[in-house]
């Protein structure tokens, strides 16, 4: 065996394991693959180093930078430093718990969902648990089939894209929707196999609206055990939008004028009072159609122009947010 490891079963073989975790040759997902006699069976010196605090601090930052979602962020922060501990716990031969990172996202559209979970991708593998931190984002039609055996195939062909990554699953409470004889009863079936024979190699998360998720997990008890972190992604208020707004805009190198920020901050106040009673209000997928239109409307009033400056060019107007049935785009 290269390197003269012993077996798996020894000793000896989880001394040079721990040494090889505490020396930062191995990550602990590694470790634990190996510990567990699963494969590969050789512990591979060119493996990811393993989490320090710097690096969970410089991962966490990026999180921070986004706007709003401070349970989140404080759930997020909770699950990366037990992920530290745990370790640390290997590194002075204590046992070290199993840590299943599968997740449930709950909250509506434009909360920031997909954005939290690109970026847990992108932190898991840069602390060496997923090899390749990619996101793979599919819905219903993506995992159910139409006929016998067409679902089994369409899940397989989706966990084999999302290995090394992560599996993000949208409005997964339709899966349920359909009855006992539906298909994506199957599918179901097929995640759940999944997770449990690449457990090293997957990271699922489940997202949709709260209610709906809430009724998802209650139609399968073996379901909630299997996602330990349960994430609520609650609405925008008005000032957290408007700074979305702004990055917005800026990103595109476009500004708001004071009186389109007015303009703005009305509309959103009218959007949210409209969701009290029931009206659907997206968050910041609302305010990102908003700005594009509202640039479109600038371009088309600019054009109209003799001539035009840059900082013209550059701003937004209120009257760039003046549009008929504005509150429902």
């Amino acid at each position: 065996m290269a390197g003269g490891m012993r077996p798996t079963g020894s000793r000896r073989f989880t001394e040079e394991v721990i040494e090889q975790v505490q020396g930062g040759q191995i990550a602990l997902a590694e470790a634990l693959r190996l510990l567990a006699g699963g494969v590969p069976s050789e512990v591979h010196r060119a493996a990811q180093p393993v989490m320090t605090k710097e690096r969970l601090r410089a991962l966490l930052a990026e999180l921070d930078s986004l706007v709003g979602l401070p349970e989140v962020k404080a759930t997020v922060r909770e699950i990366f430093a037990y992920v530290y501990m745990q370790e640390r716990r290997l590194a002075y031969h204590l046992r070290s718990e199993p840590v299943v990172l599968h997740m449930v996202f709950k909250g509506n559209p434009g909360t920031g969902k997909t954005t939290v979970a690109r970026l847990l991708a992108k932190m898991f593998h840069a602390c060496g648990w997923l090899s390749k931190g990619h996101l793979v984002e599919v819905e219903r039609a993506d995992l159910v089939g139409e006929y016998i055996g067409h679902t089994a195939q369409k899940t397989r062909e989706v966990v084999q894209k999302a290995l090394g990554g992560v599996l993000f699953i949208d409005e997964a409470y339709s899966l349920a929707r359909g009855g006992e004889k539906d298909f994506g009863r199957e599918a179901i079936d097929g995640l759940v196999k999944a997770m449990e024979d690449h457990r090293h190699e997957l990271v699922v998360i489940l997202a949709g609206y709260e209610a709906e998720m809430d009724w998802f997990l209650a139609t399968n008890p073996g379901l909630p055990s299997r996602f330990p972190f349960h994430l609520v992604f609650p609405d925008y208020d008005v000032p957290a939008l408007l700074e979305i707004a702004r990055r917005m805009t800026s990103a595109r190198q476009y500004r708001l004028s004071p009186e389109a920020e007015t303009q703005l901050r009305s509309m959103l106040v009218q959007a949210k009072q409209q969701a009290l009673w029931g009206e659907p209000f997206s968050n910041a997928r609302l305010v990102r159609n908003w700005v594009e239109k509202a640039m479109r409307k600038q371009a088309l009033r600019l054009f109209e122009a003799a001539s035009i400056t840059r900082e013209q060019a550059m701003t937004l107007v209120a009257d760039d947010f003046r549009w008929e049935g504005a509150r429902h785009t």
